[in-house]
């Protein structure tokens, strides 16, 4: 038997071709290499940050406990018209104030309520006080009644305005205009207070001083309506308080000083 022994040579040169040392790194990989570990690529992770609520604390206000406000888109009710001011009567009684004896009056270093030249100024120079002056008489129930309030010294909340149907210097009603274009009503009963309108954007309400207003309110039975500059602000049904005198106001809110005249006063019957 003949042995065929291979030609080293030709098999030198076979190994150094390209296409055997291709299948040799195959041939490695397949049986004696290990594929080198592949880690997961960390994925993001969304963090929930807590978003902040700002918390409105209410502060209890001496005069009156009504809820704080923020800044208020401009209202304008609709005009008035003659169902609102019905069977308005003869004139009852006009002060031109020139009889400081039909008027509380006081004075002290830091409050005054006296008259002036047909008018009667309130003003007021420590912070954060209310002072009123009201008529001996007559007692109304049912009225229309109109008076020019003009205040020179006046911002923000400071406020001013009317009383009506005082009983006691603990039992009235009282309309309110704040020297930044707001308006209410408060209920004073037994000397505790409410406010069955609390503060909201008036109506063509001038904002701070010097200006010149006319306040108007229709009182029939249980029900009043507010006016300012004969444009209708808002109405009130309440049947606690039914009769009692009329009164002007004014308070500061803040640091500084208030000063708001009043004239003019006309009280008209009110036809049923």
């Amino acid at each position: 038997m003949i042995c065929a022994h291979p030609n080293f040579t030709t098999v030198h040169q076979v190994m150094k071709t390209p296409l055997f040392r291709f299948f040799l790194i195959i041939s490695l990989s397949m049986t004696g290499c290990l594929a080198t570990p592949t880690h997961p690529t960390p994925t993001a992770t969304s963090t929930l940050t807590p978003t902040l609520t700002e918390t409105l604390t209410s502060t209890m206000v001496w005069f009156p406990p009504t809820a704080t406000t923020t800044p208020f888109l401009t209202f304008t009710p609709p005009p008035p018209t003659p169902d609102q001011r019905p069977g308005i009567g003869e004139i009852l009684f006009r002060d031109d104030f020139s009889d400081p004896t039909v008027w509380s009056l006081a004075a002290s270093n830091n409050t005054s309520a006296a008259f002036g030249n047909h008018e009667l100024t309130i003003a007021i120079s420590s912070p954060k006080m209310y002072l009123f002056s009201l008529r001996a008489e007559p007692l109304l129930d049912d009225f229309y009644a109109e008076i020019t309030a003009s205040p020179t010294l006046c911002r923000g909340l400071d406020e001013y305005g009317l009383l009506l149907r005082v009983s006691t210097a603990a039992d009235y009603y009282r309309f309110s205009i704040s020297c930044d274009g707001q308006v209410r009503m408060d209920r004073l009963a037994g000397g505790q207070a409410s406010s069955p309108q609390p503060w909201m954007p008036g109506a063509l309400v001038p904002v701070g001083a010097p200006s010149n207003s006319r306040l108007a309110i229709w009182a029939v039975g249980k029900e009043m309506r507010f006016f300012i500059n004969d444009q209708y602000q808002f109405s009130v049904r309440d049947p606690l308080l039914t009769r009692g005198t009329i009164g002007v106001f004014a308070r500061s809110a803040g640091d500084s000083a208030v000063t708001v005249s009043f004239s003019e006063l006309i009280v008209y019957t009110v036809i049923k």
